[in-house]
């Protein structure tokens, strides 16, 4: 009876302590739950923001690095192709008819010229040059003359004087590349060589007609101020009161002066 007693006043004591341990539990349970929660969300956060902290500069950095190398490509056109002047002196090649009936000519040219800019692209050319060939006149062709000694291949000449305008449609510091047209006045000598006899029946008569040229300019710069120059070209002439369809190129070196 006696021990009875003992265990019902520990049961006493027990219970109450044991209510008050399960009443204290959900709350600190409930705190390790919600601290992670609170210890992640920053971590996601941090986790995001250096992505894009990282890119931001990285794309500025490379818009800078472009901007910086087209306005130098900008300022080294301007330096070679803002000059006022250009000037050149070259020679060429003609794939020329001297006559109706007769084969083509091979003639050989020198070329020179000057060209006023008045933009990187735009400027207008004045240019002259000379044409020299021997055509070939079988005996069998032309009158009795043409059969003679000396004058199978007689020397002719041809001179021009055109102008038009010159645009350049691709720049870069170290080449271009440019379109040309001109027309003008051309003089043909044919008959100087003929010792007297004239056209020889074949030749076209010595005469003033008009000529046209367009051309496609190939630049390489050497500096910004010299540069050297092929010019594949179509040459139209009208002597004998015919179209002459030529064909040929010059070549030479450029020189440019005044800047703008």
């Amino acid at each position: 009876m006696y021990s009875f007693r003992r265990i019902a006043l520990l049961l006493a004591l027990v219970l109450p302590a044991m209510a008050a341990v399960q009443a204290e539990s959900p709350s600190s349970s409930s705190n390790p739950a919600t601290q992670p929660e609170s210890q992640e969300t920053p971590s996601q956060t941090q986790a995001q923001q250096p992505a894009a902290a990282q890119t931001q500069p990285q794309v500025s950095v490379q818009a800078r690095i472009k901007a910086r190398r087209e306005q130098r490509r900008v300022a080294a056109i301007h330096d070679v192709y803002g000059h006022l002047y250009e000037g050149y002196v070259g020679a060429g090649y003609l794939r020329f008819t001297p006559g109706a009936t007769l084969q083509r000519v091979n003639e050989y040219n020198w070329d020179g010229g000057f060209t006023r800019y008045f933009s990187e692209r735009l400027g207008v050319t004045i240019d002259g040059r000379g044409y020299y060939g021997n055509p070939f006149i079988r005996p069998t062709q032309g009158t009795p003359p043409a059969g003679s000694v000396g004058l199978t291949k007689p020397t002719i000449s041809q001179y021009a004087v055109l102008a038009g305008p010159t645009y350049r449609f691709y720049l870069q510091p170290k080449y271009s590349i440019s379109g040309r047209v001109m027309g003008g006045y051309a003089q043909g000598n044919f008959t100087g060589d003929t010792n007297g006899y004239g056209t020889l029946g074949v030749l076209y008569p010595d005469s003033k007609t008009y000529a046209a040229s367009a051309s496609i300019l190939g630049e390489y710069n050497l500096t910004p101020n010299i540069g050297l120059r092929v010019a594949p070209e179509y040459y139209l002439t009208g002597f004998g009161s015919t179209m002459q369809n030529n064909l040929g190129y010059t070549a030479g070196i450029v020189y440019r002066i005044g800047k703008r």
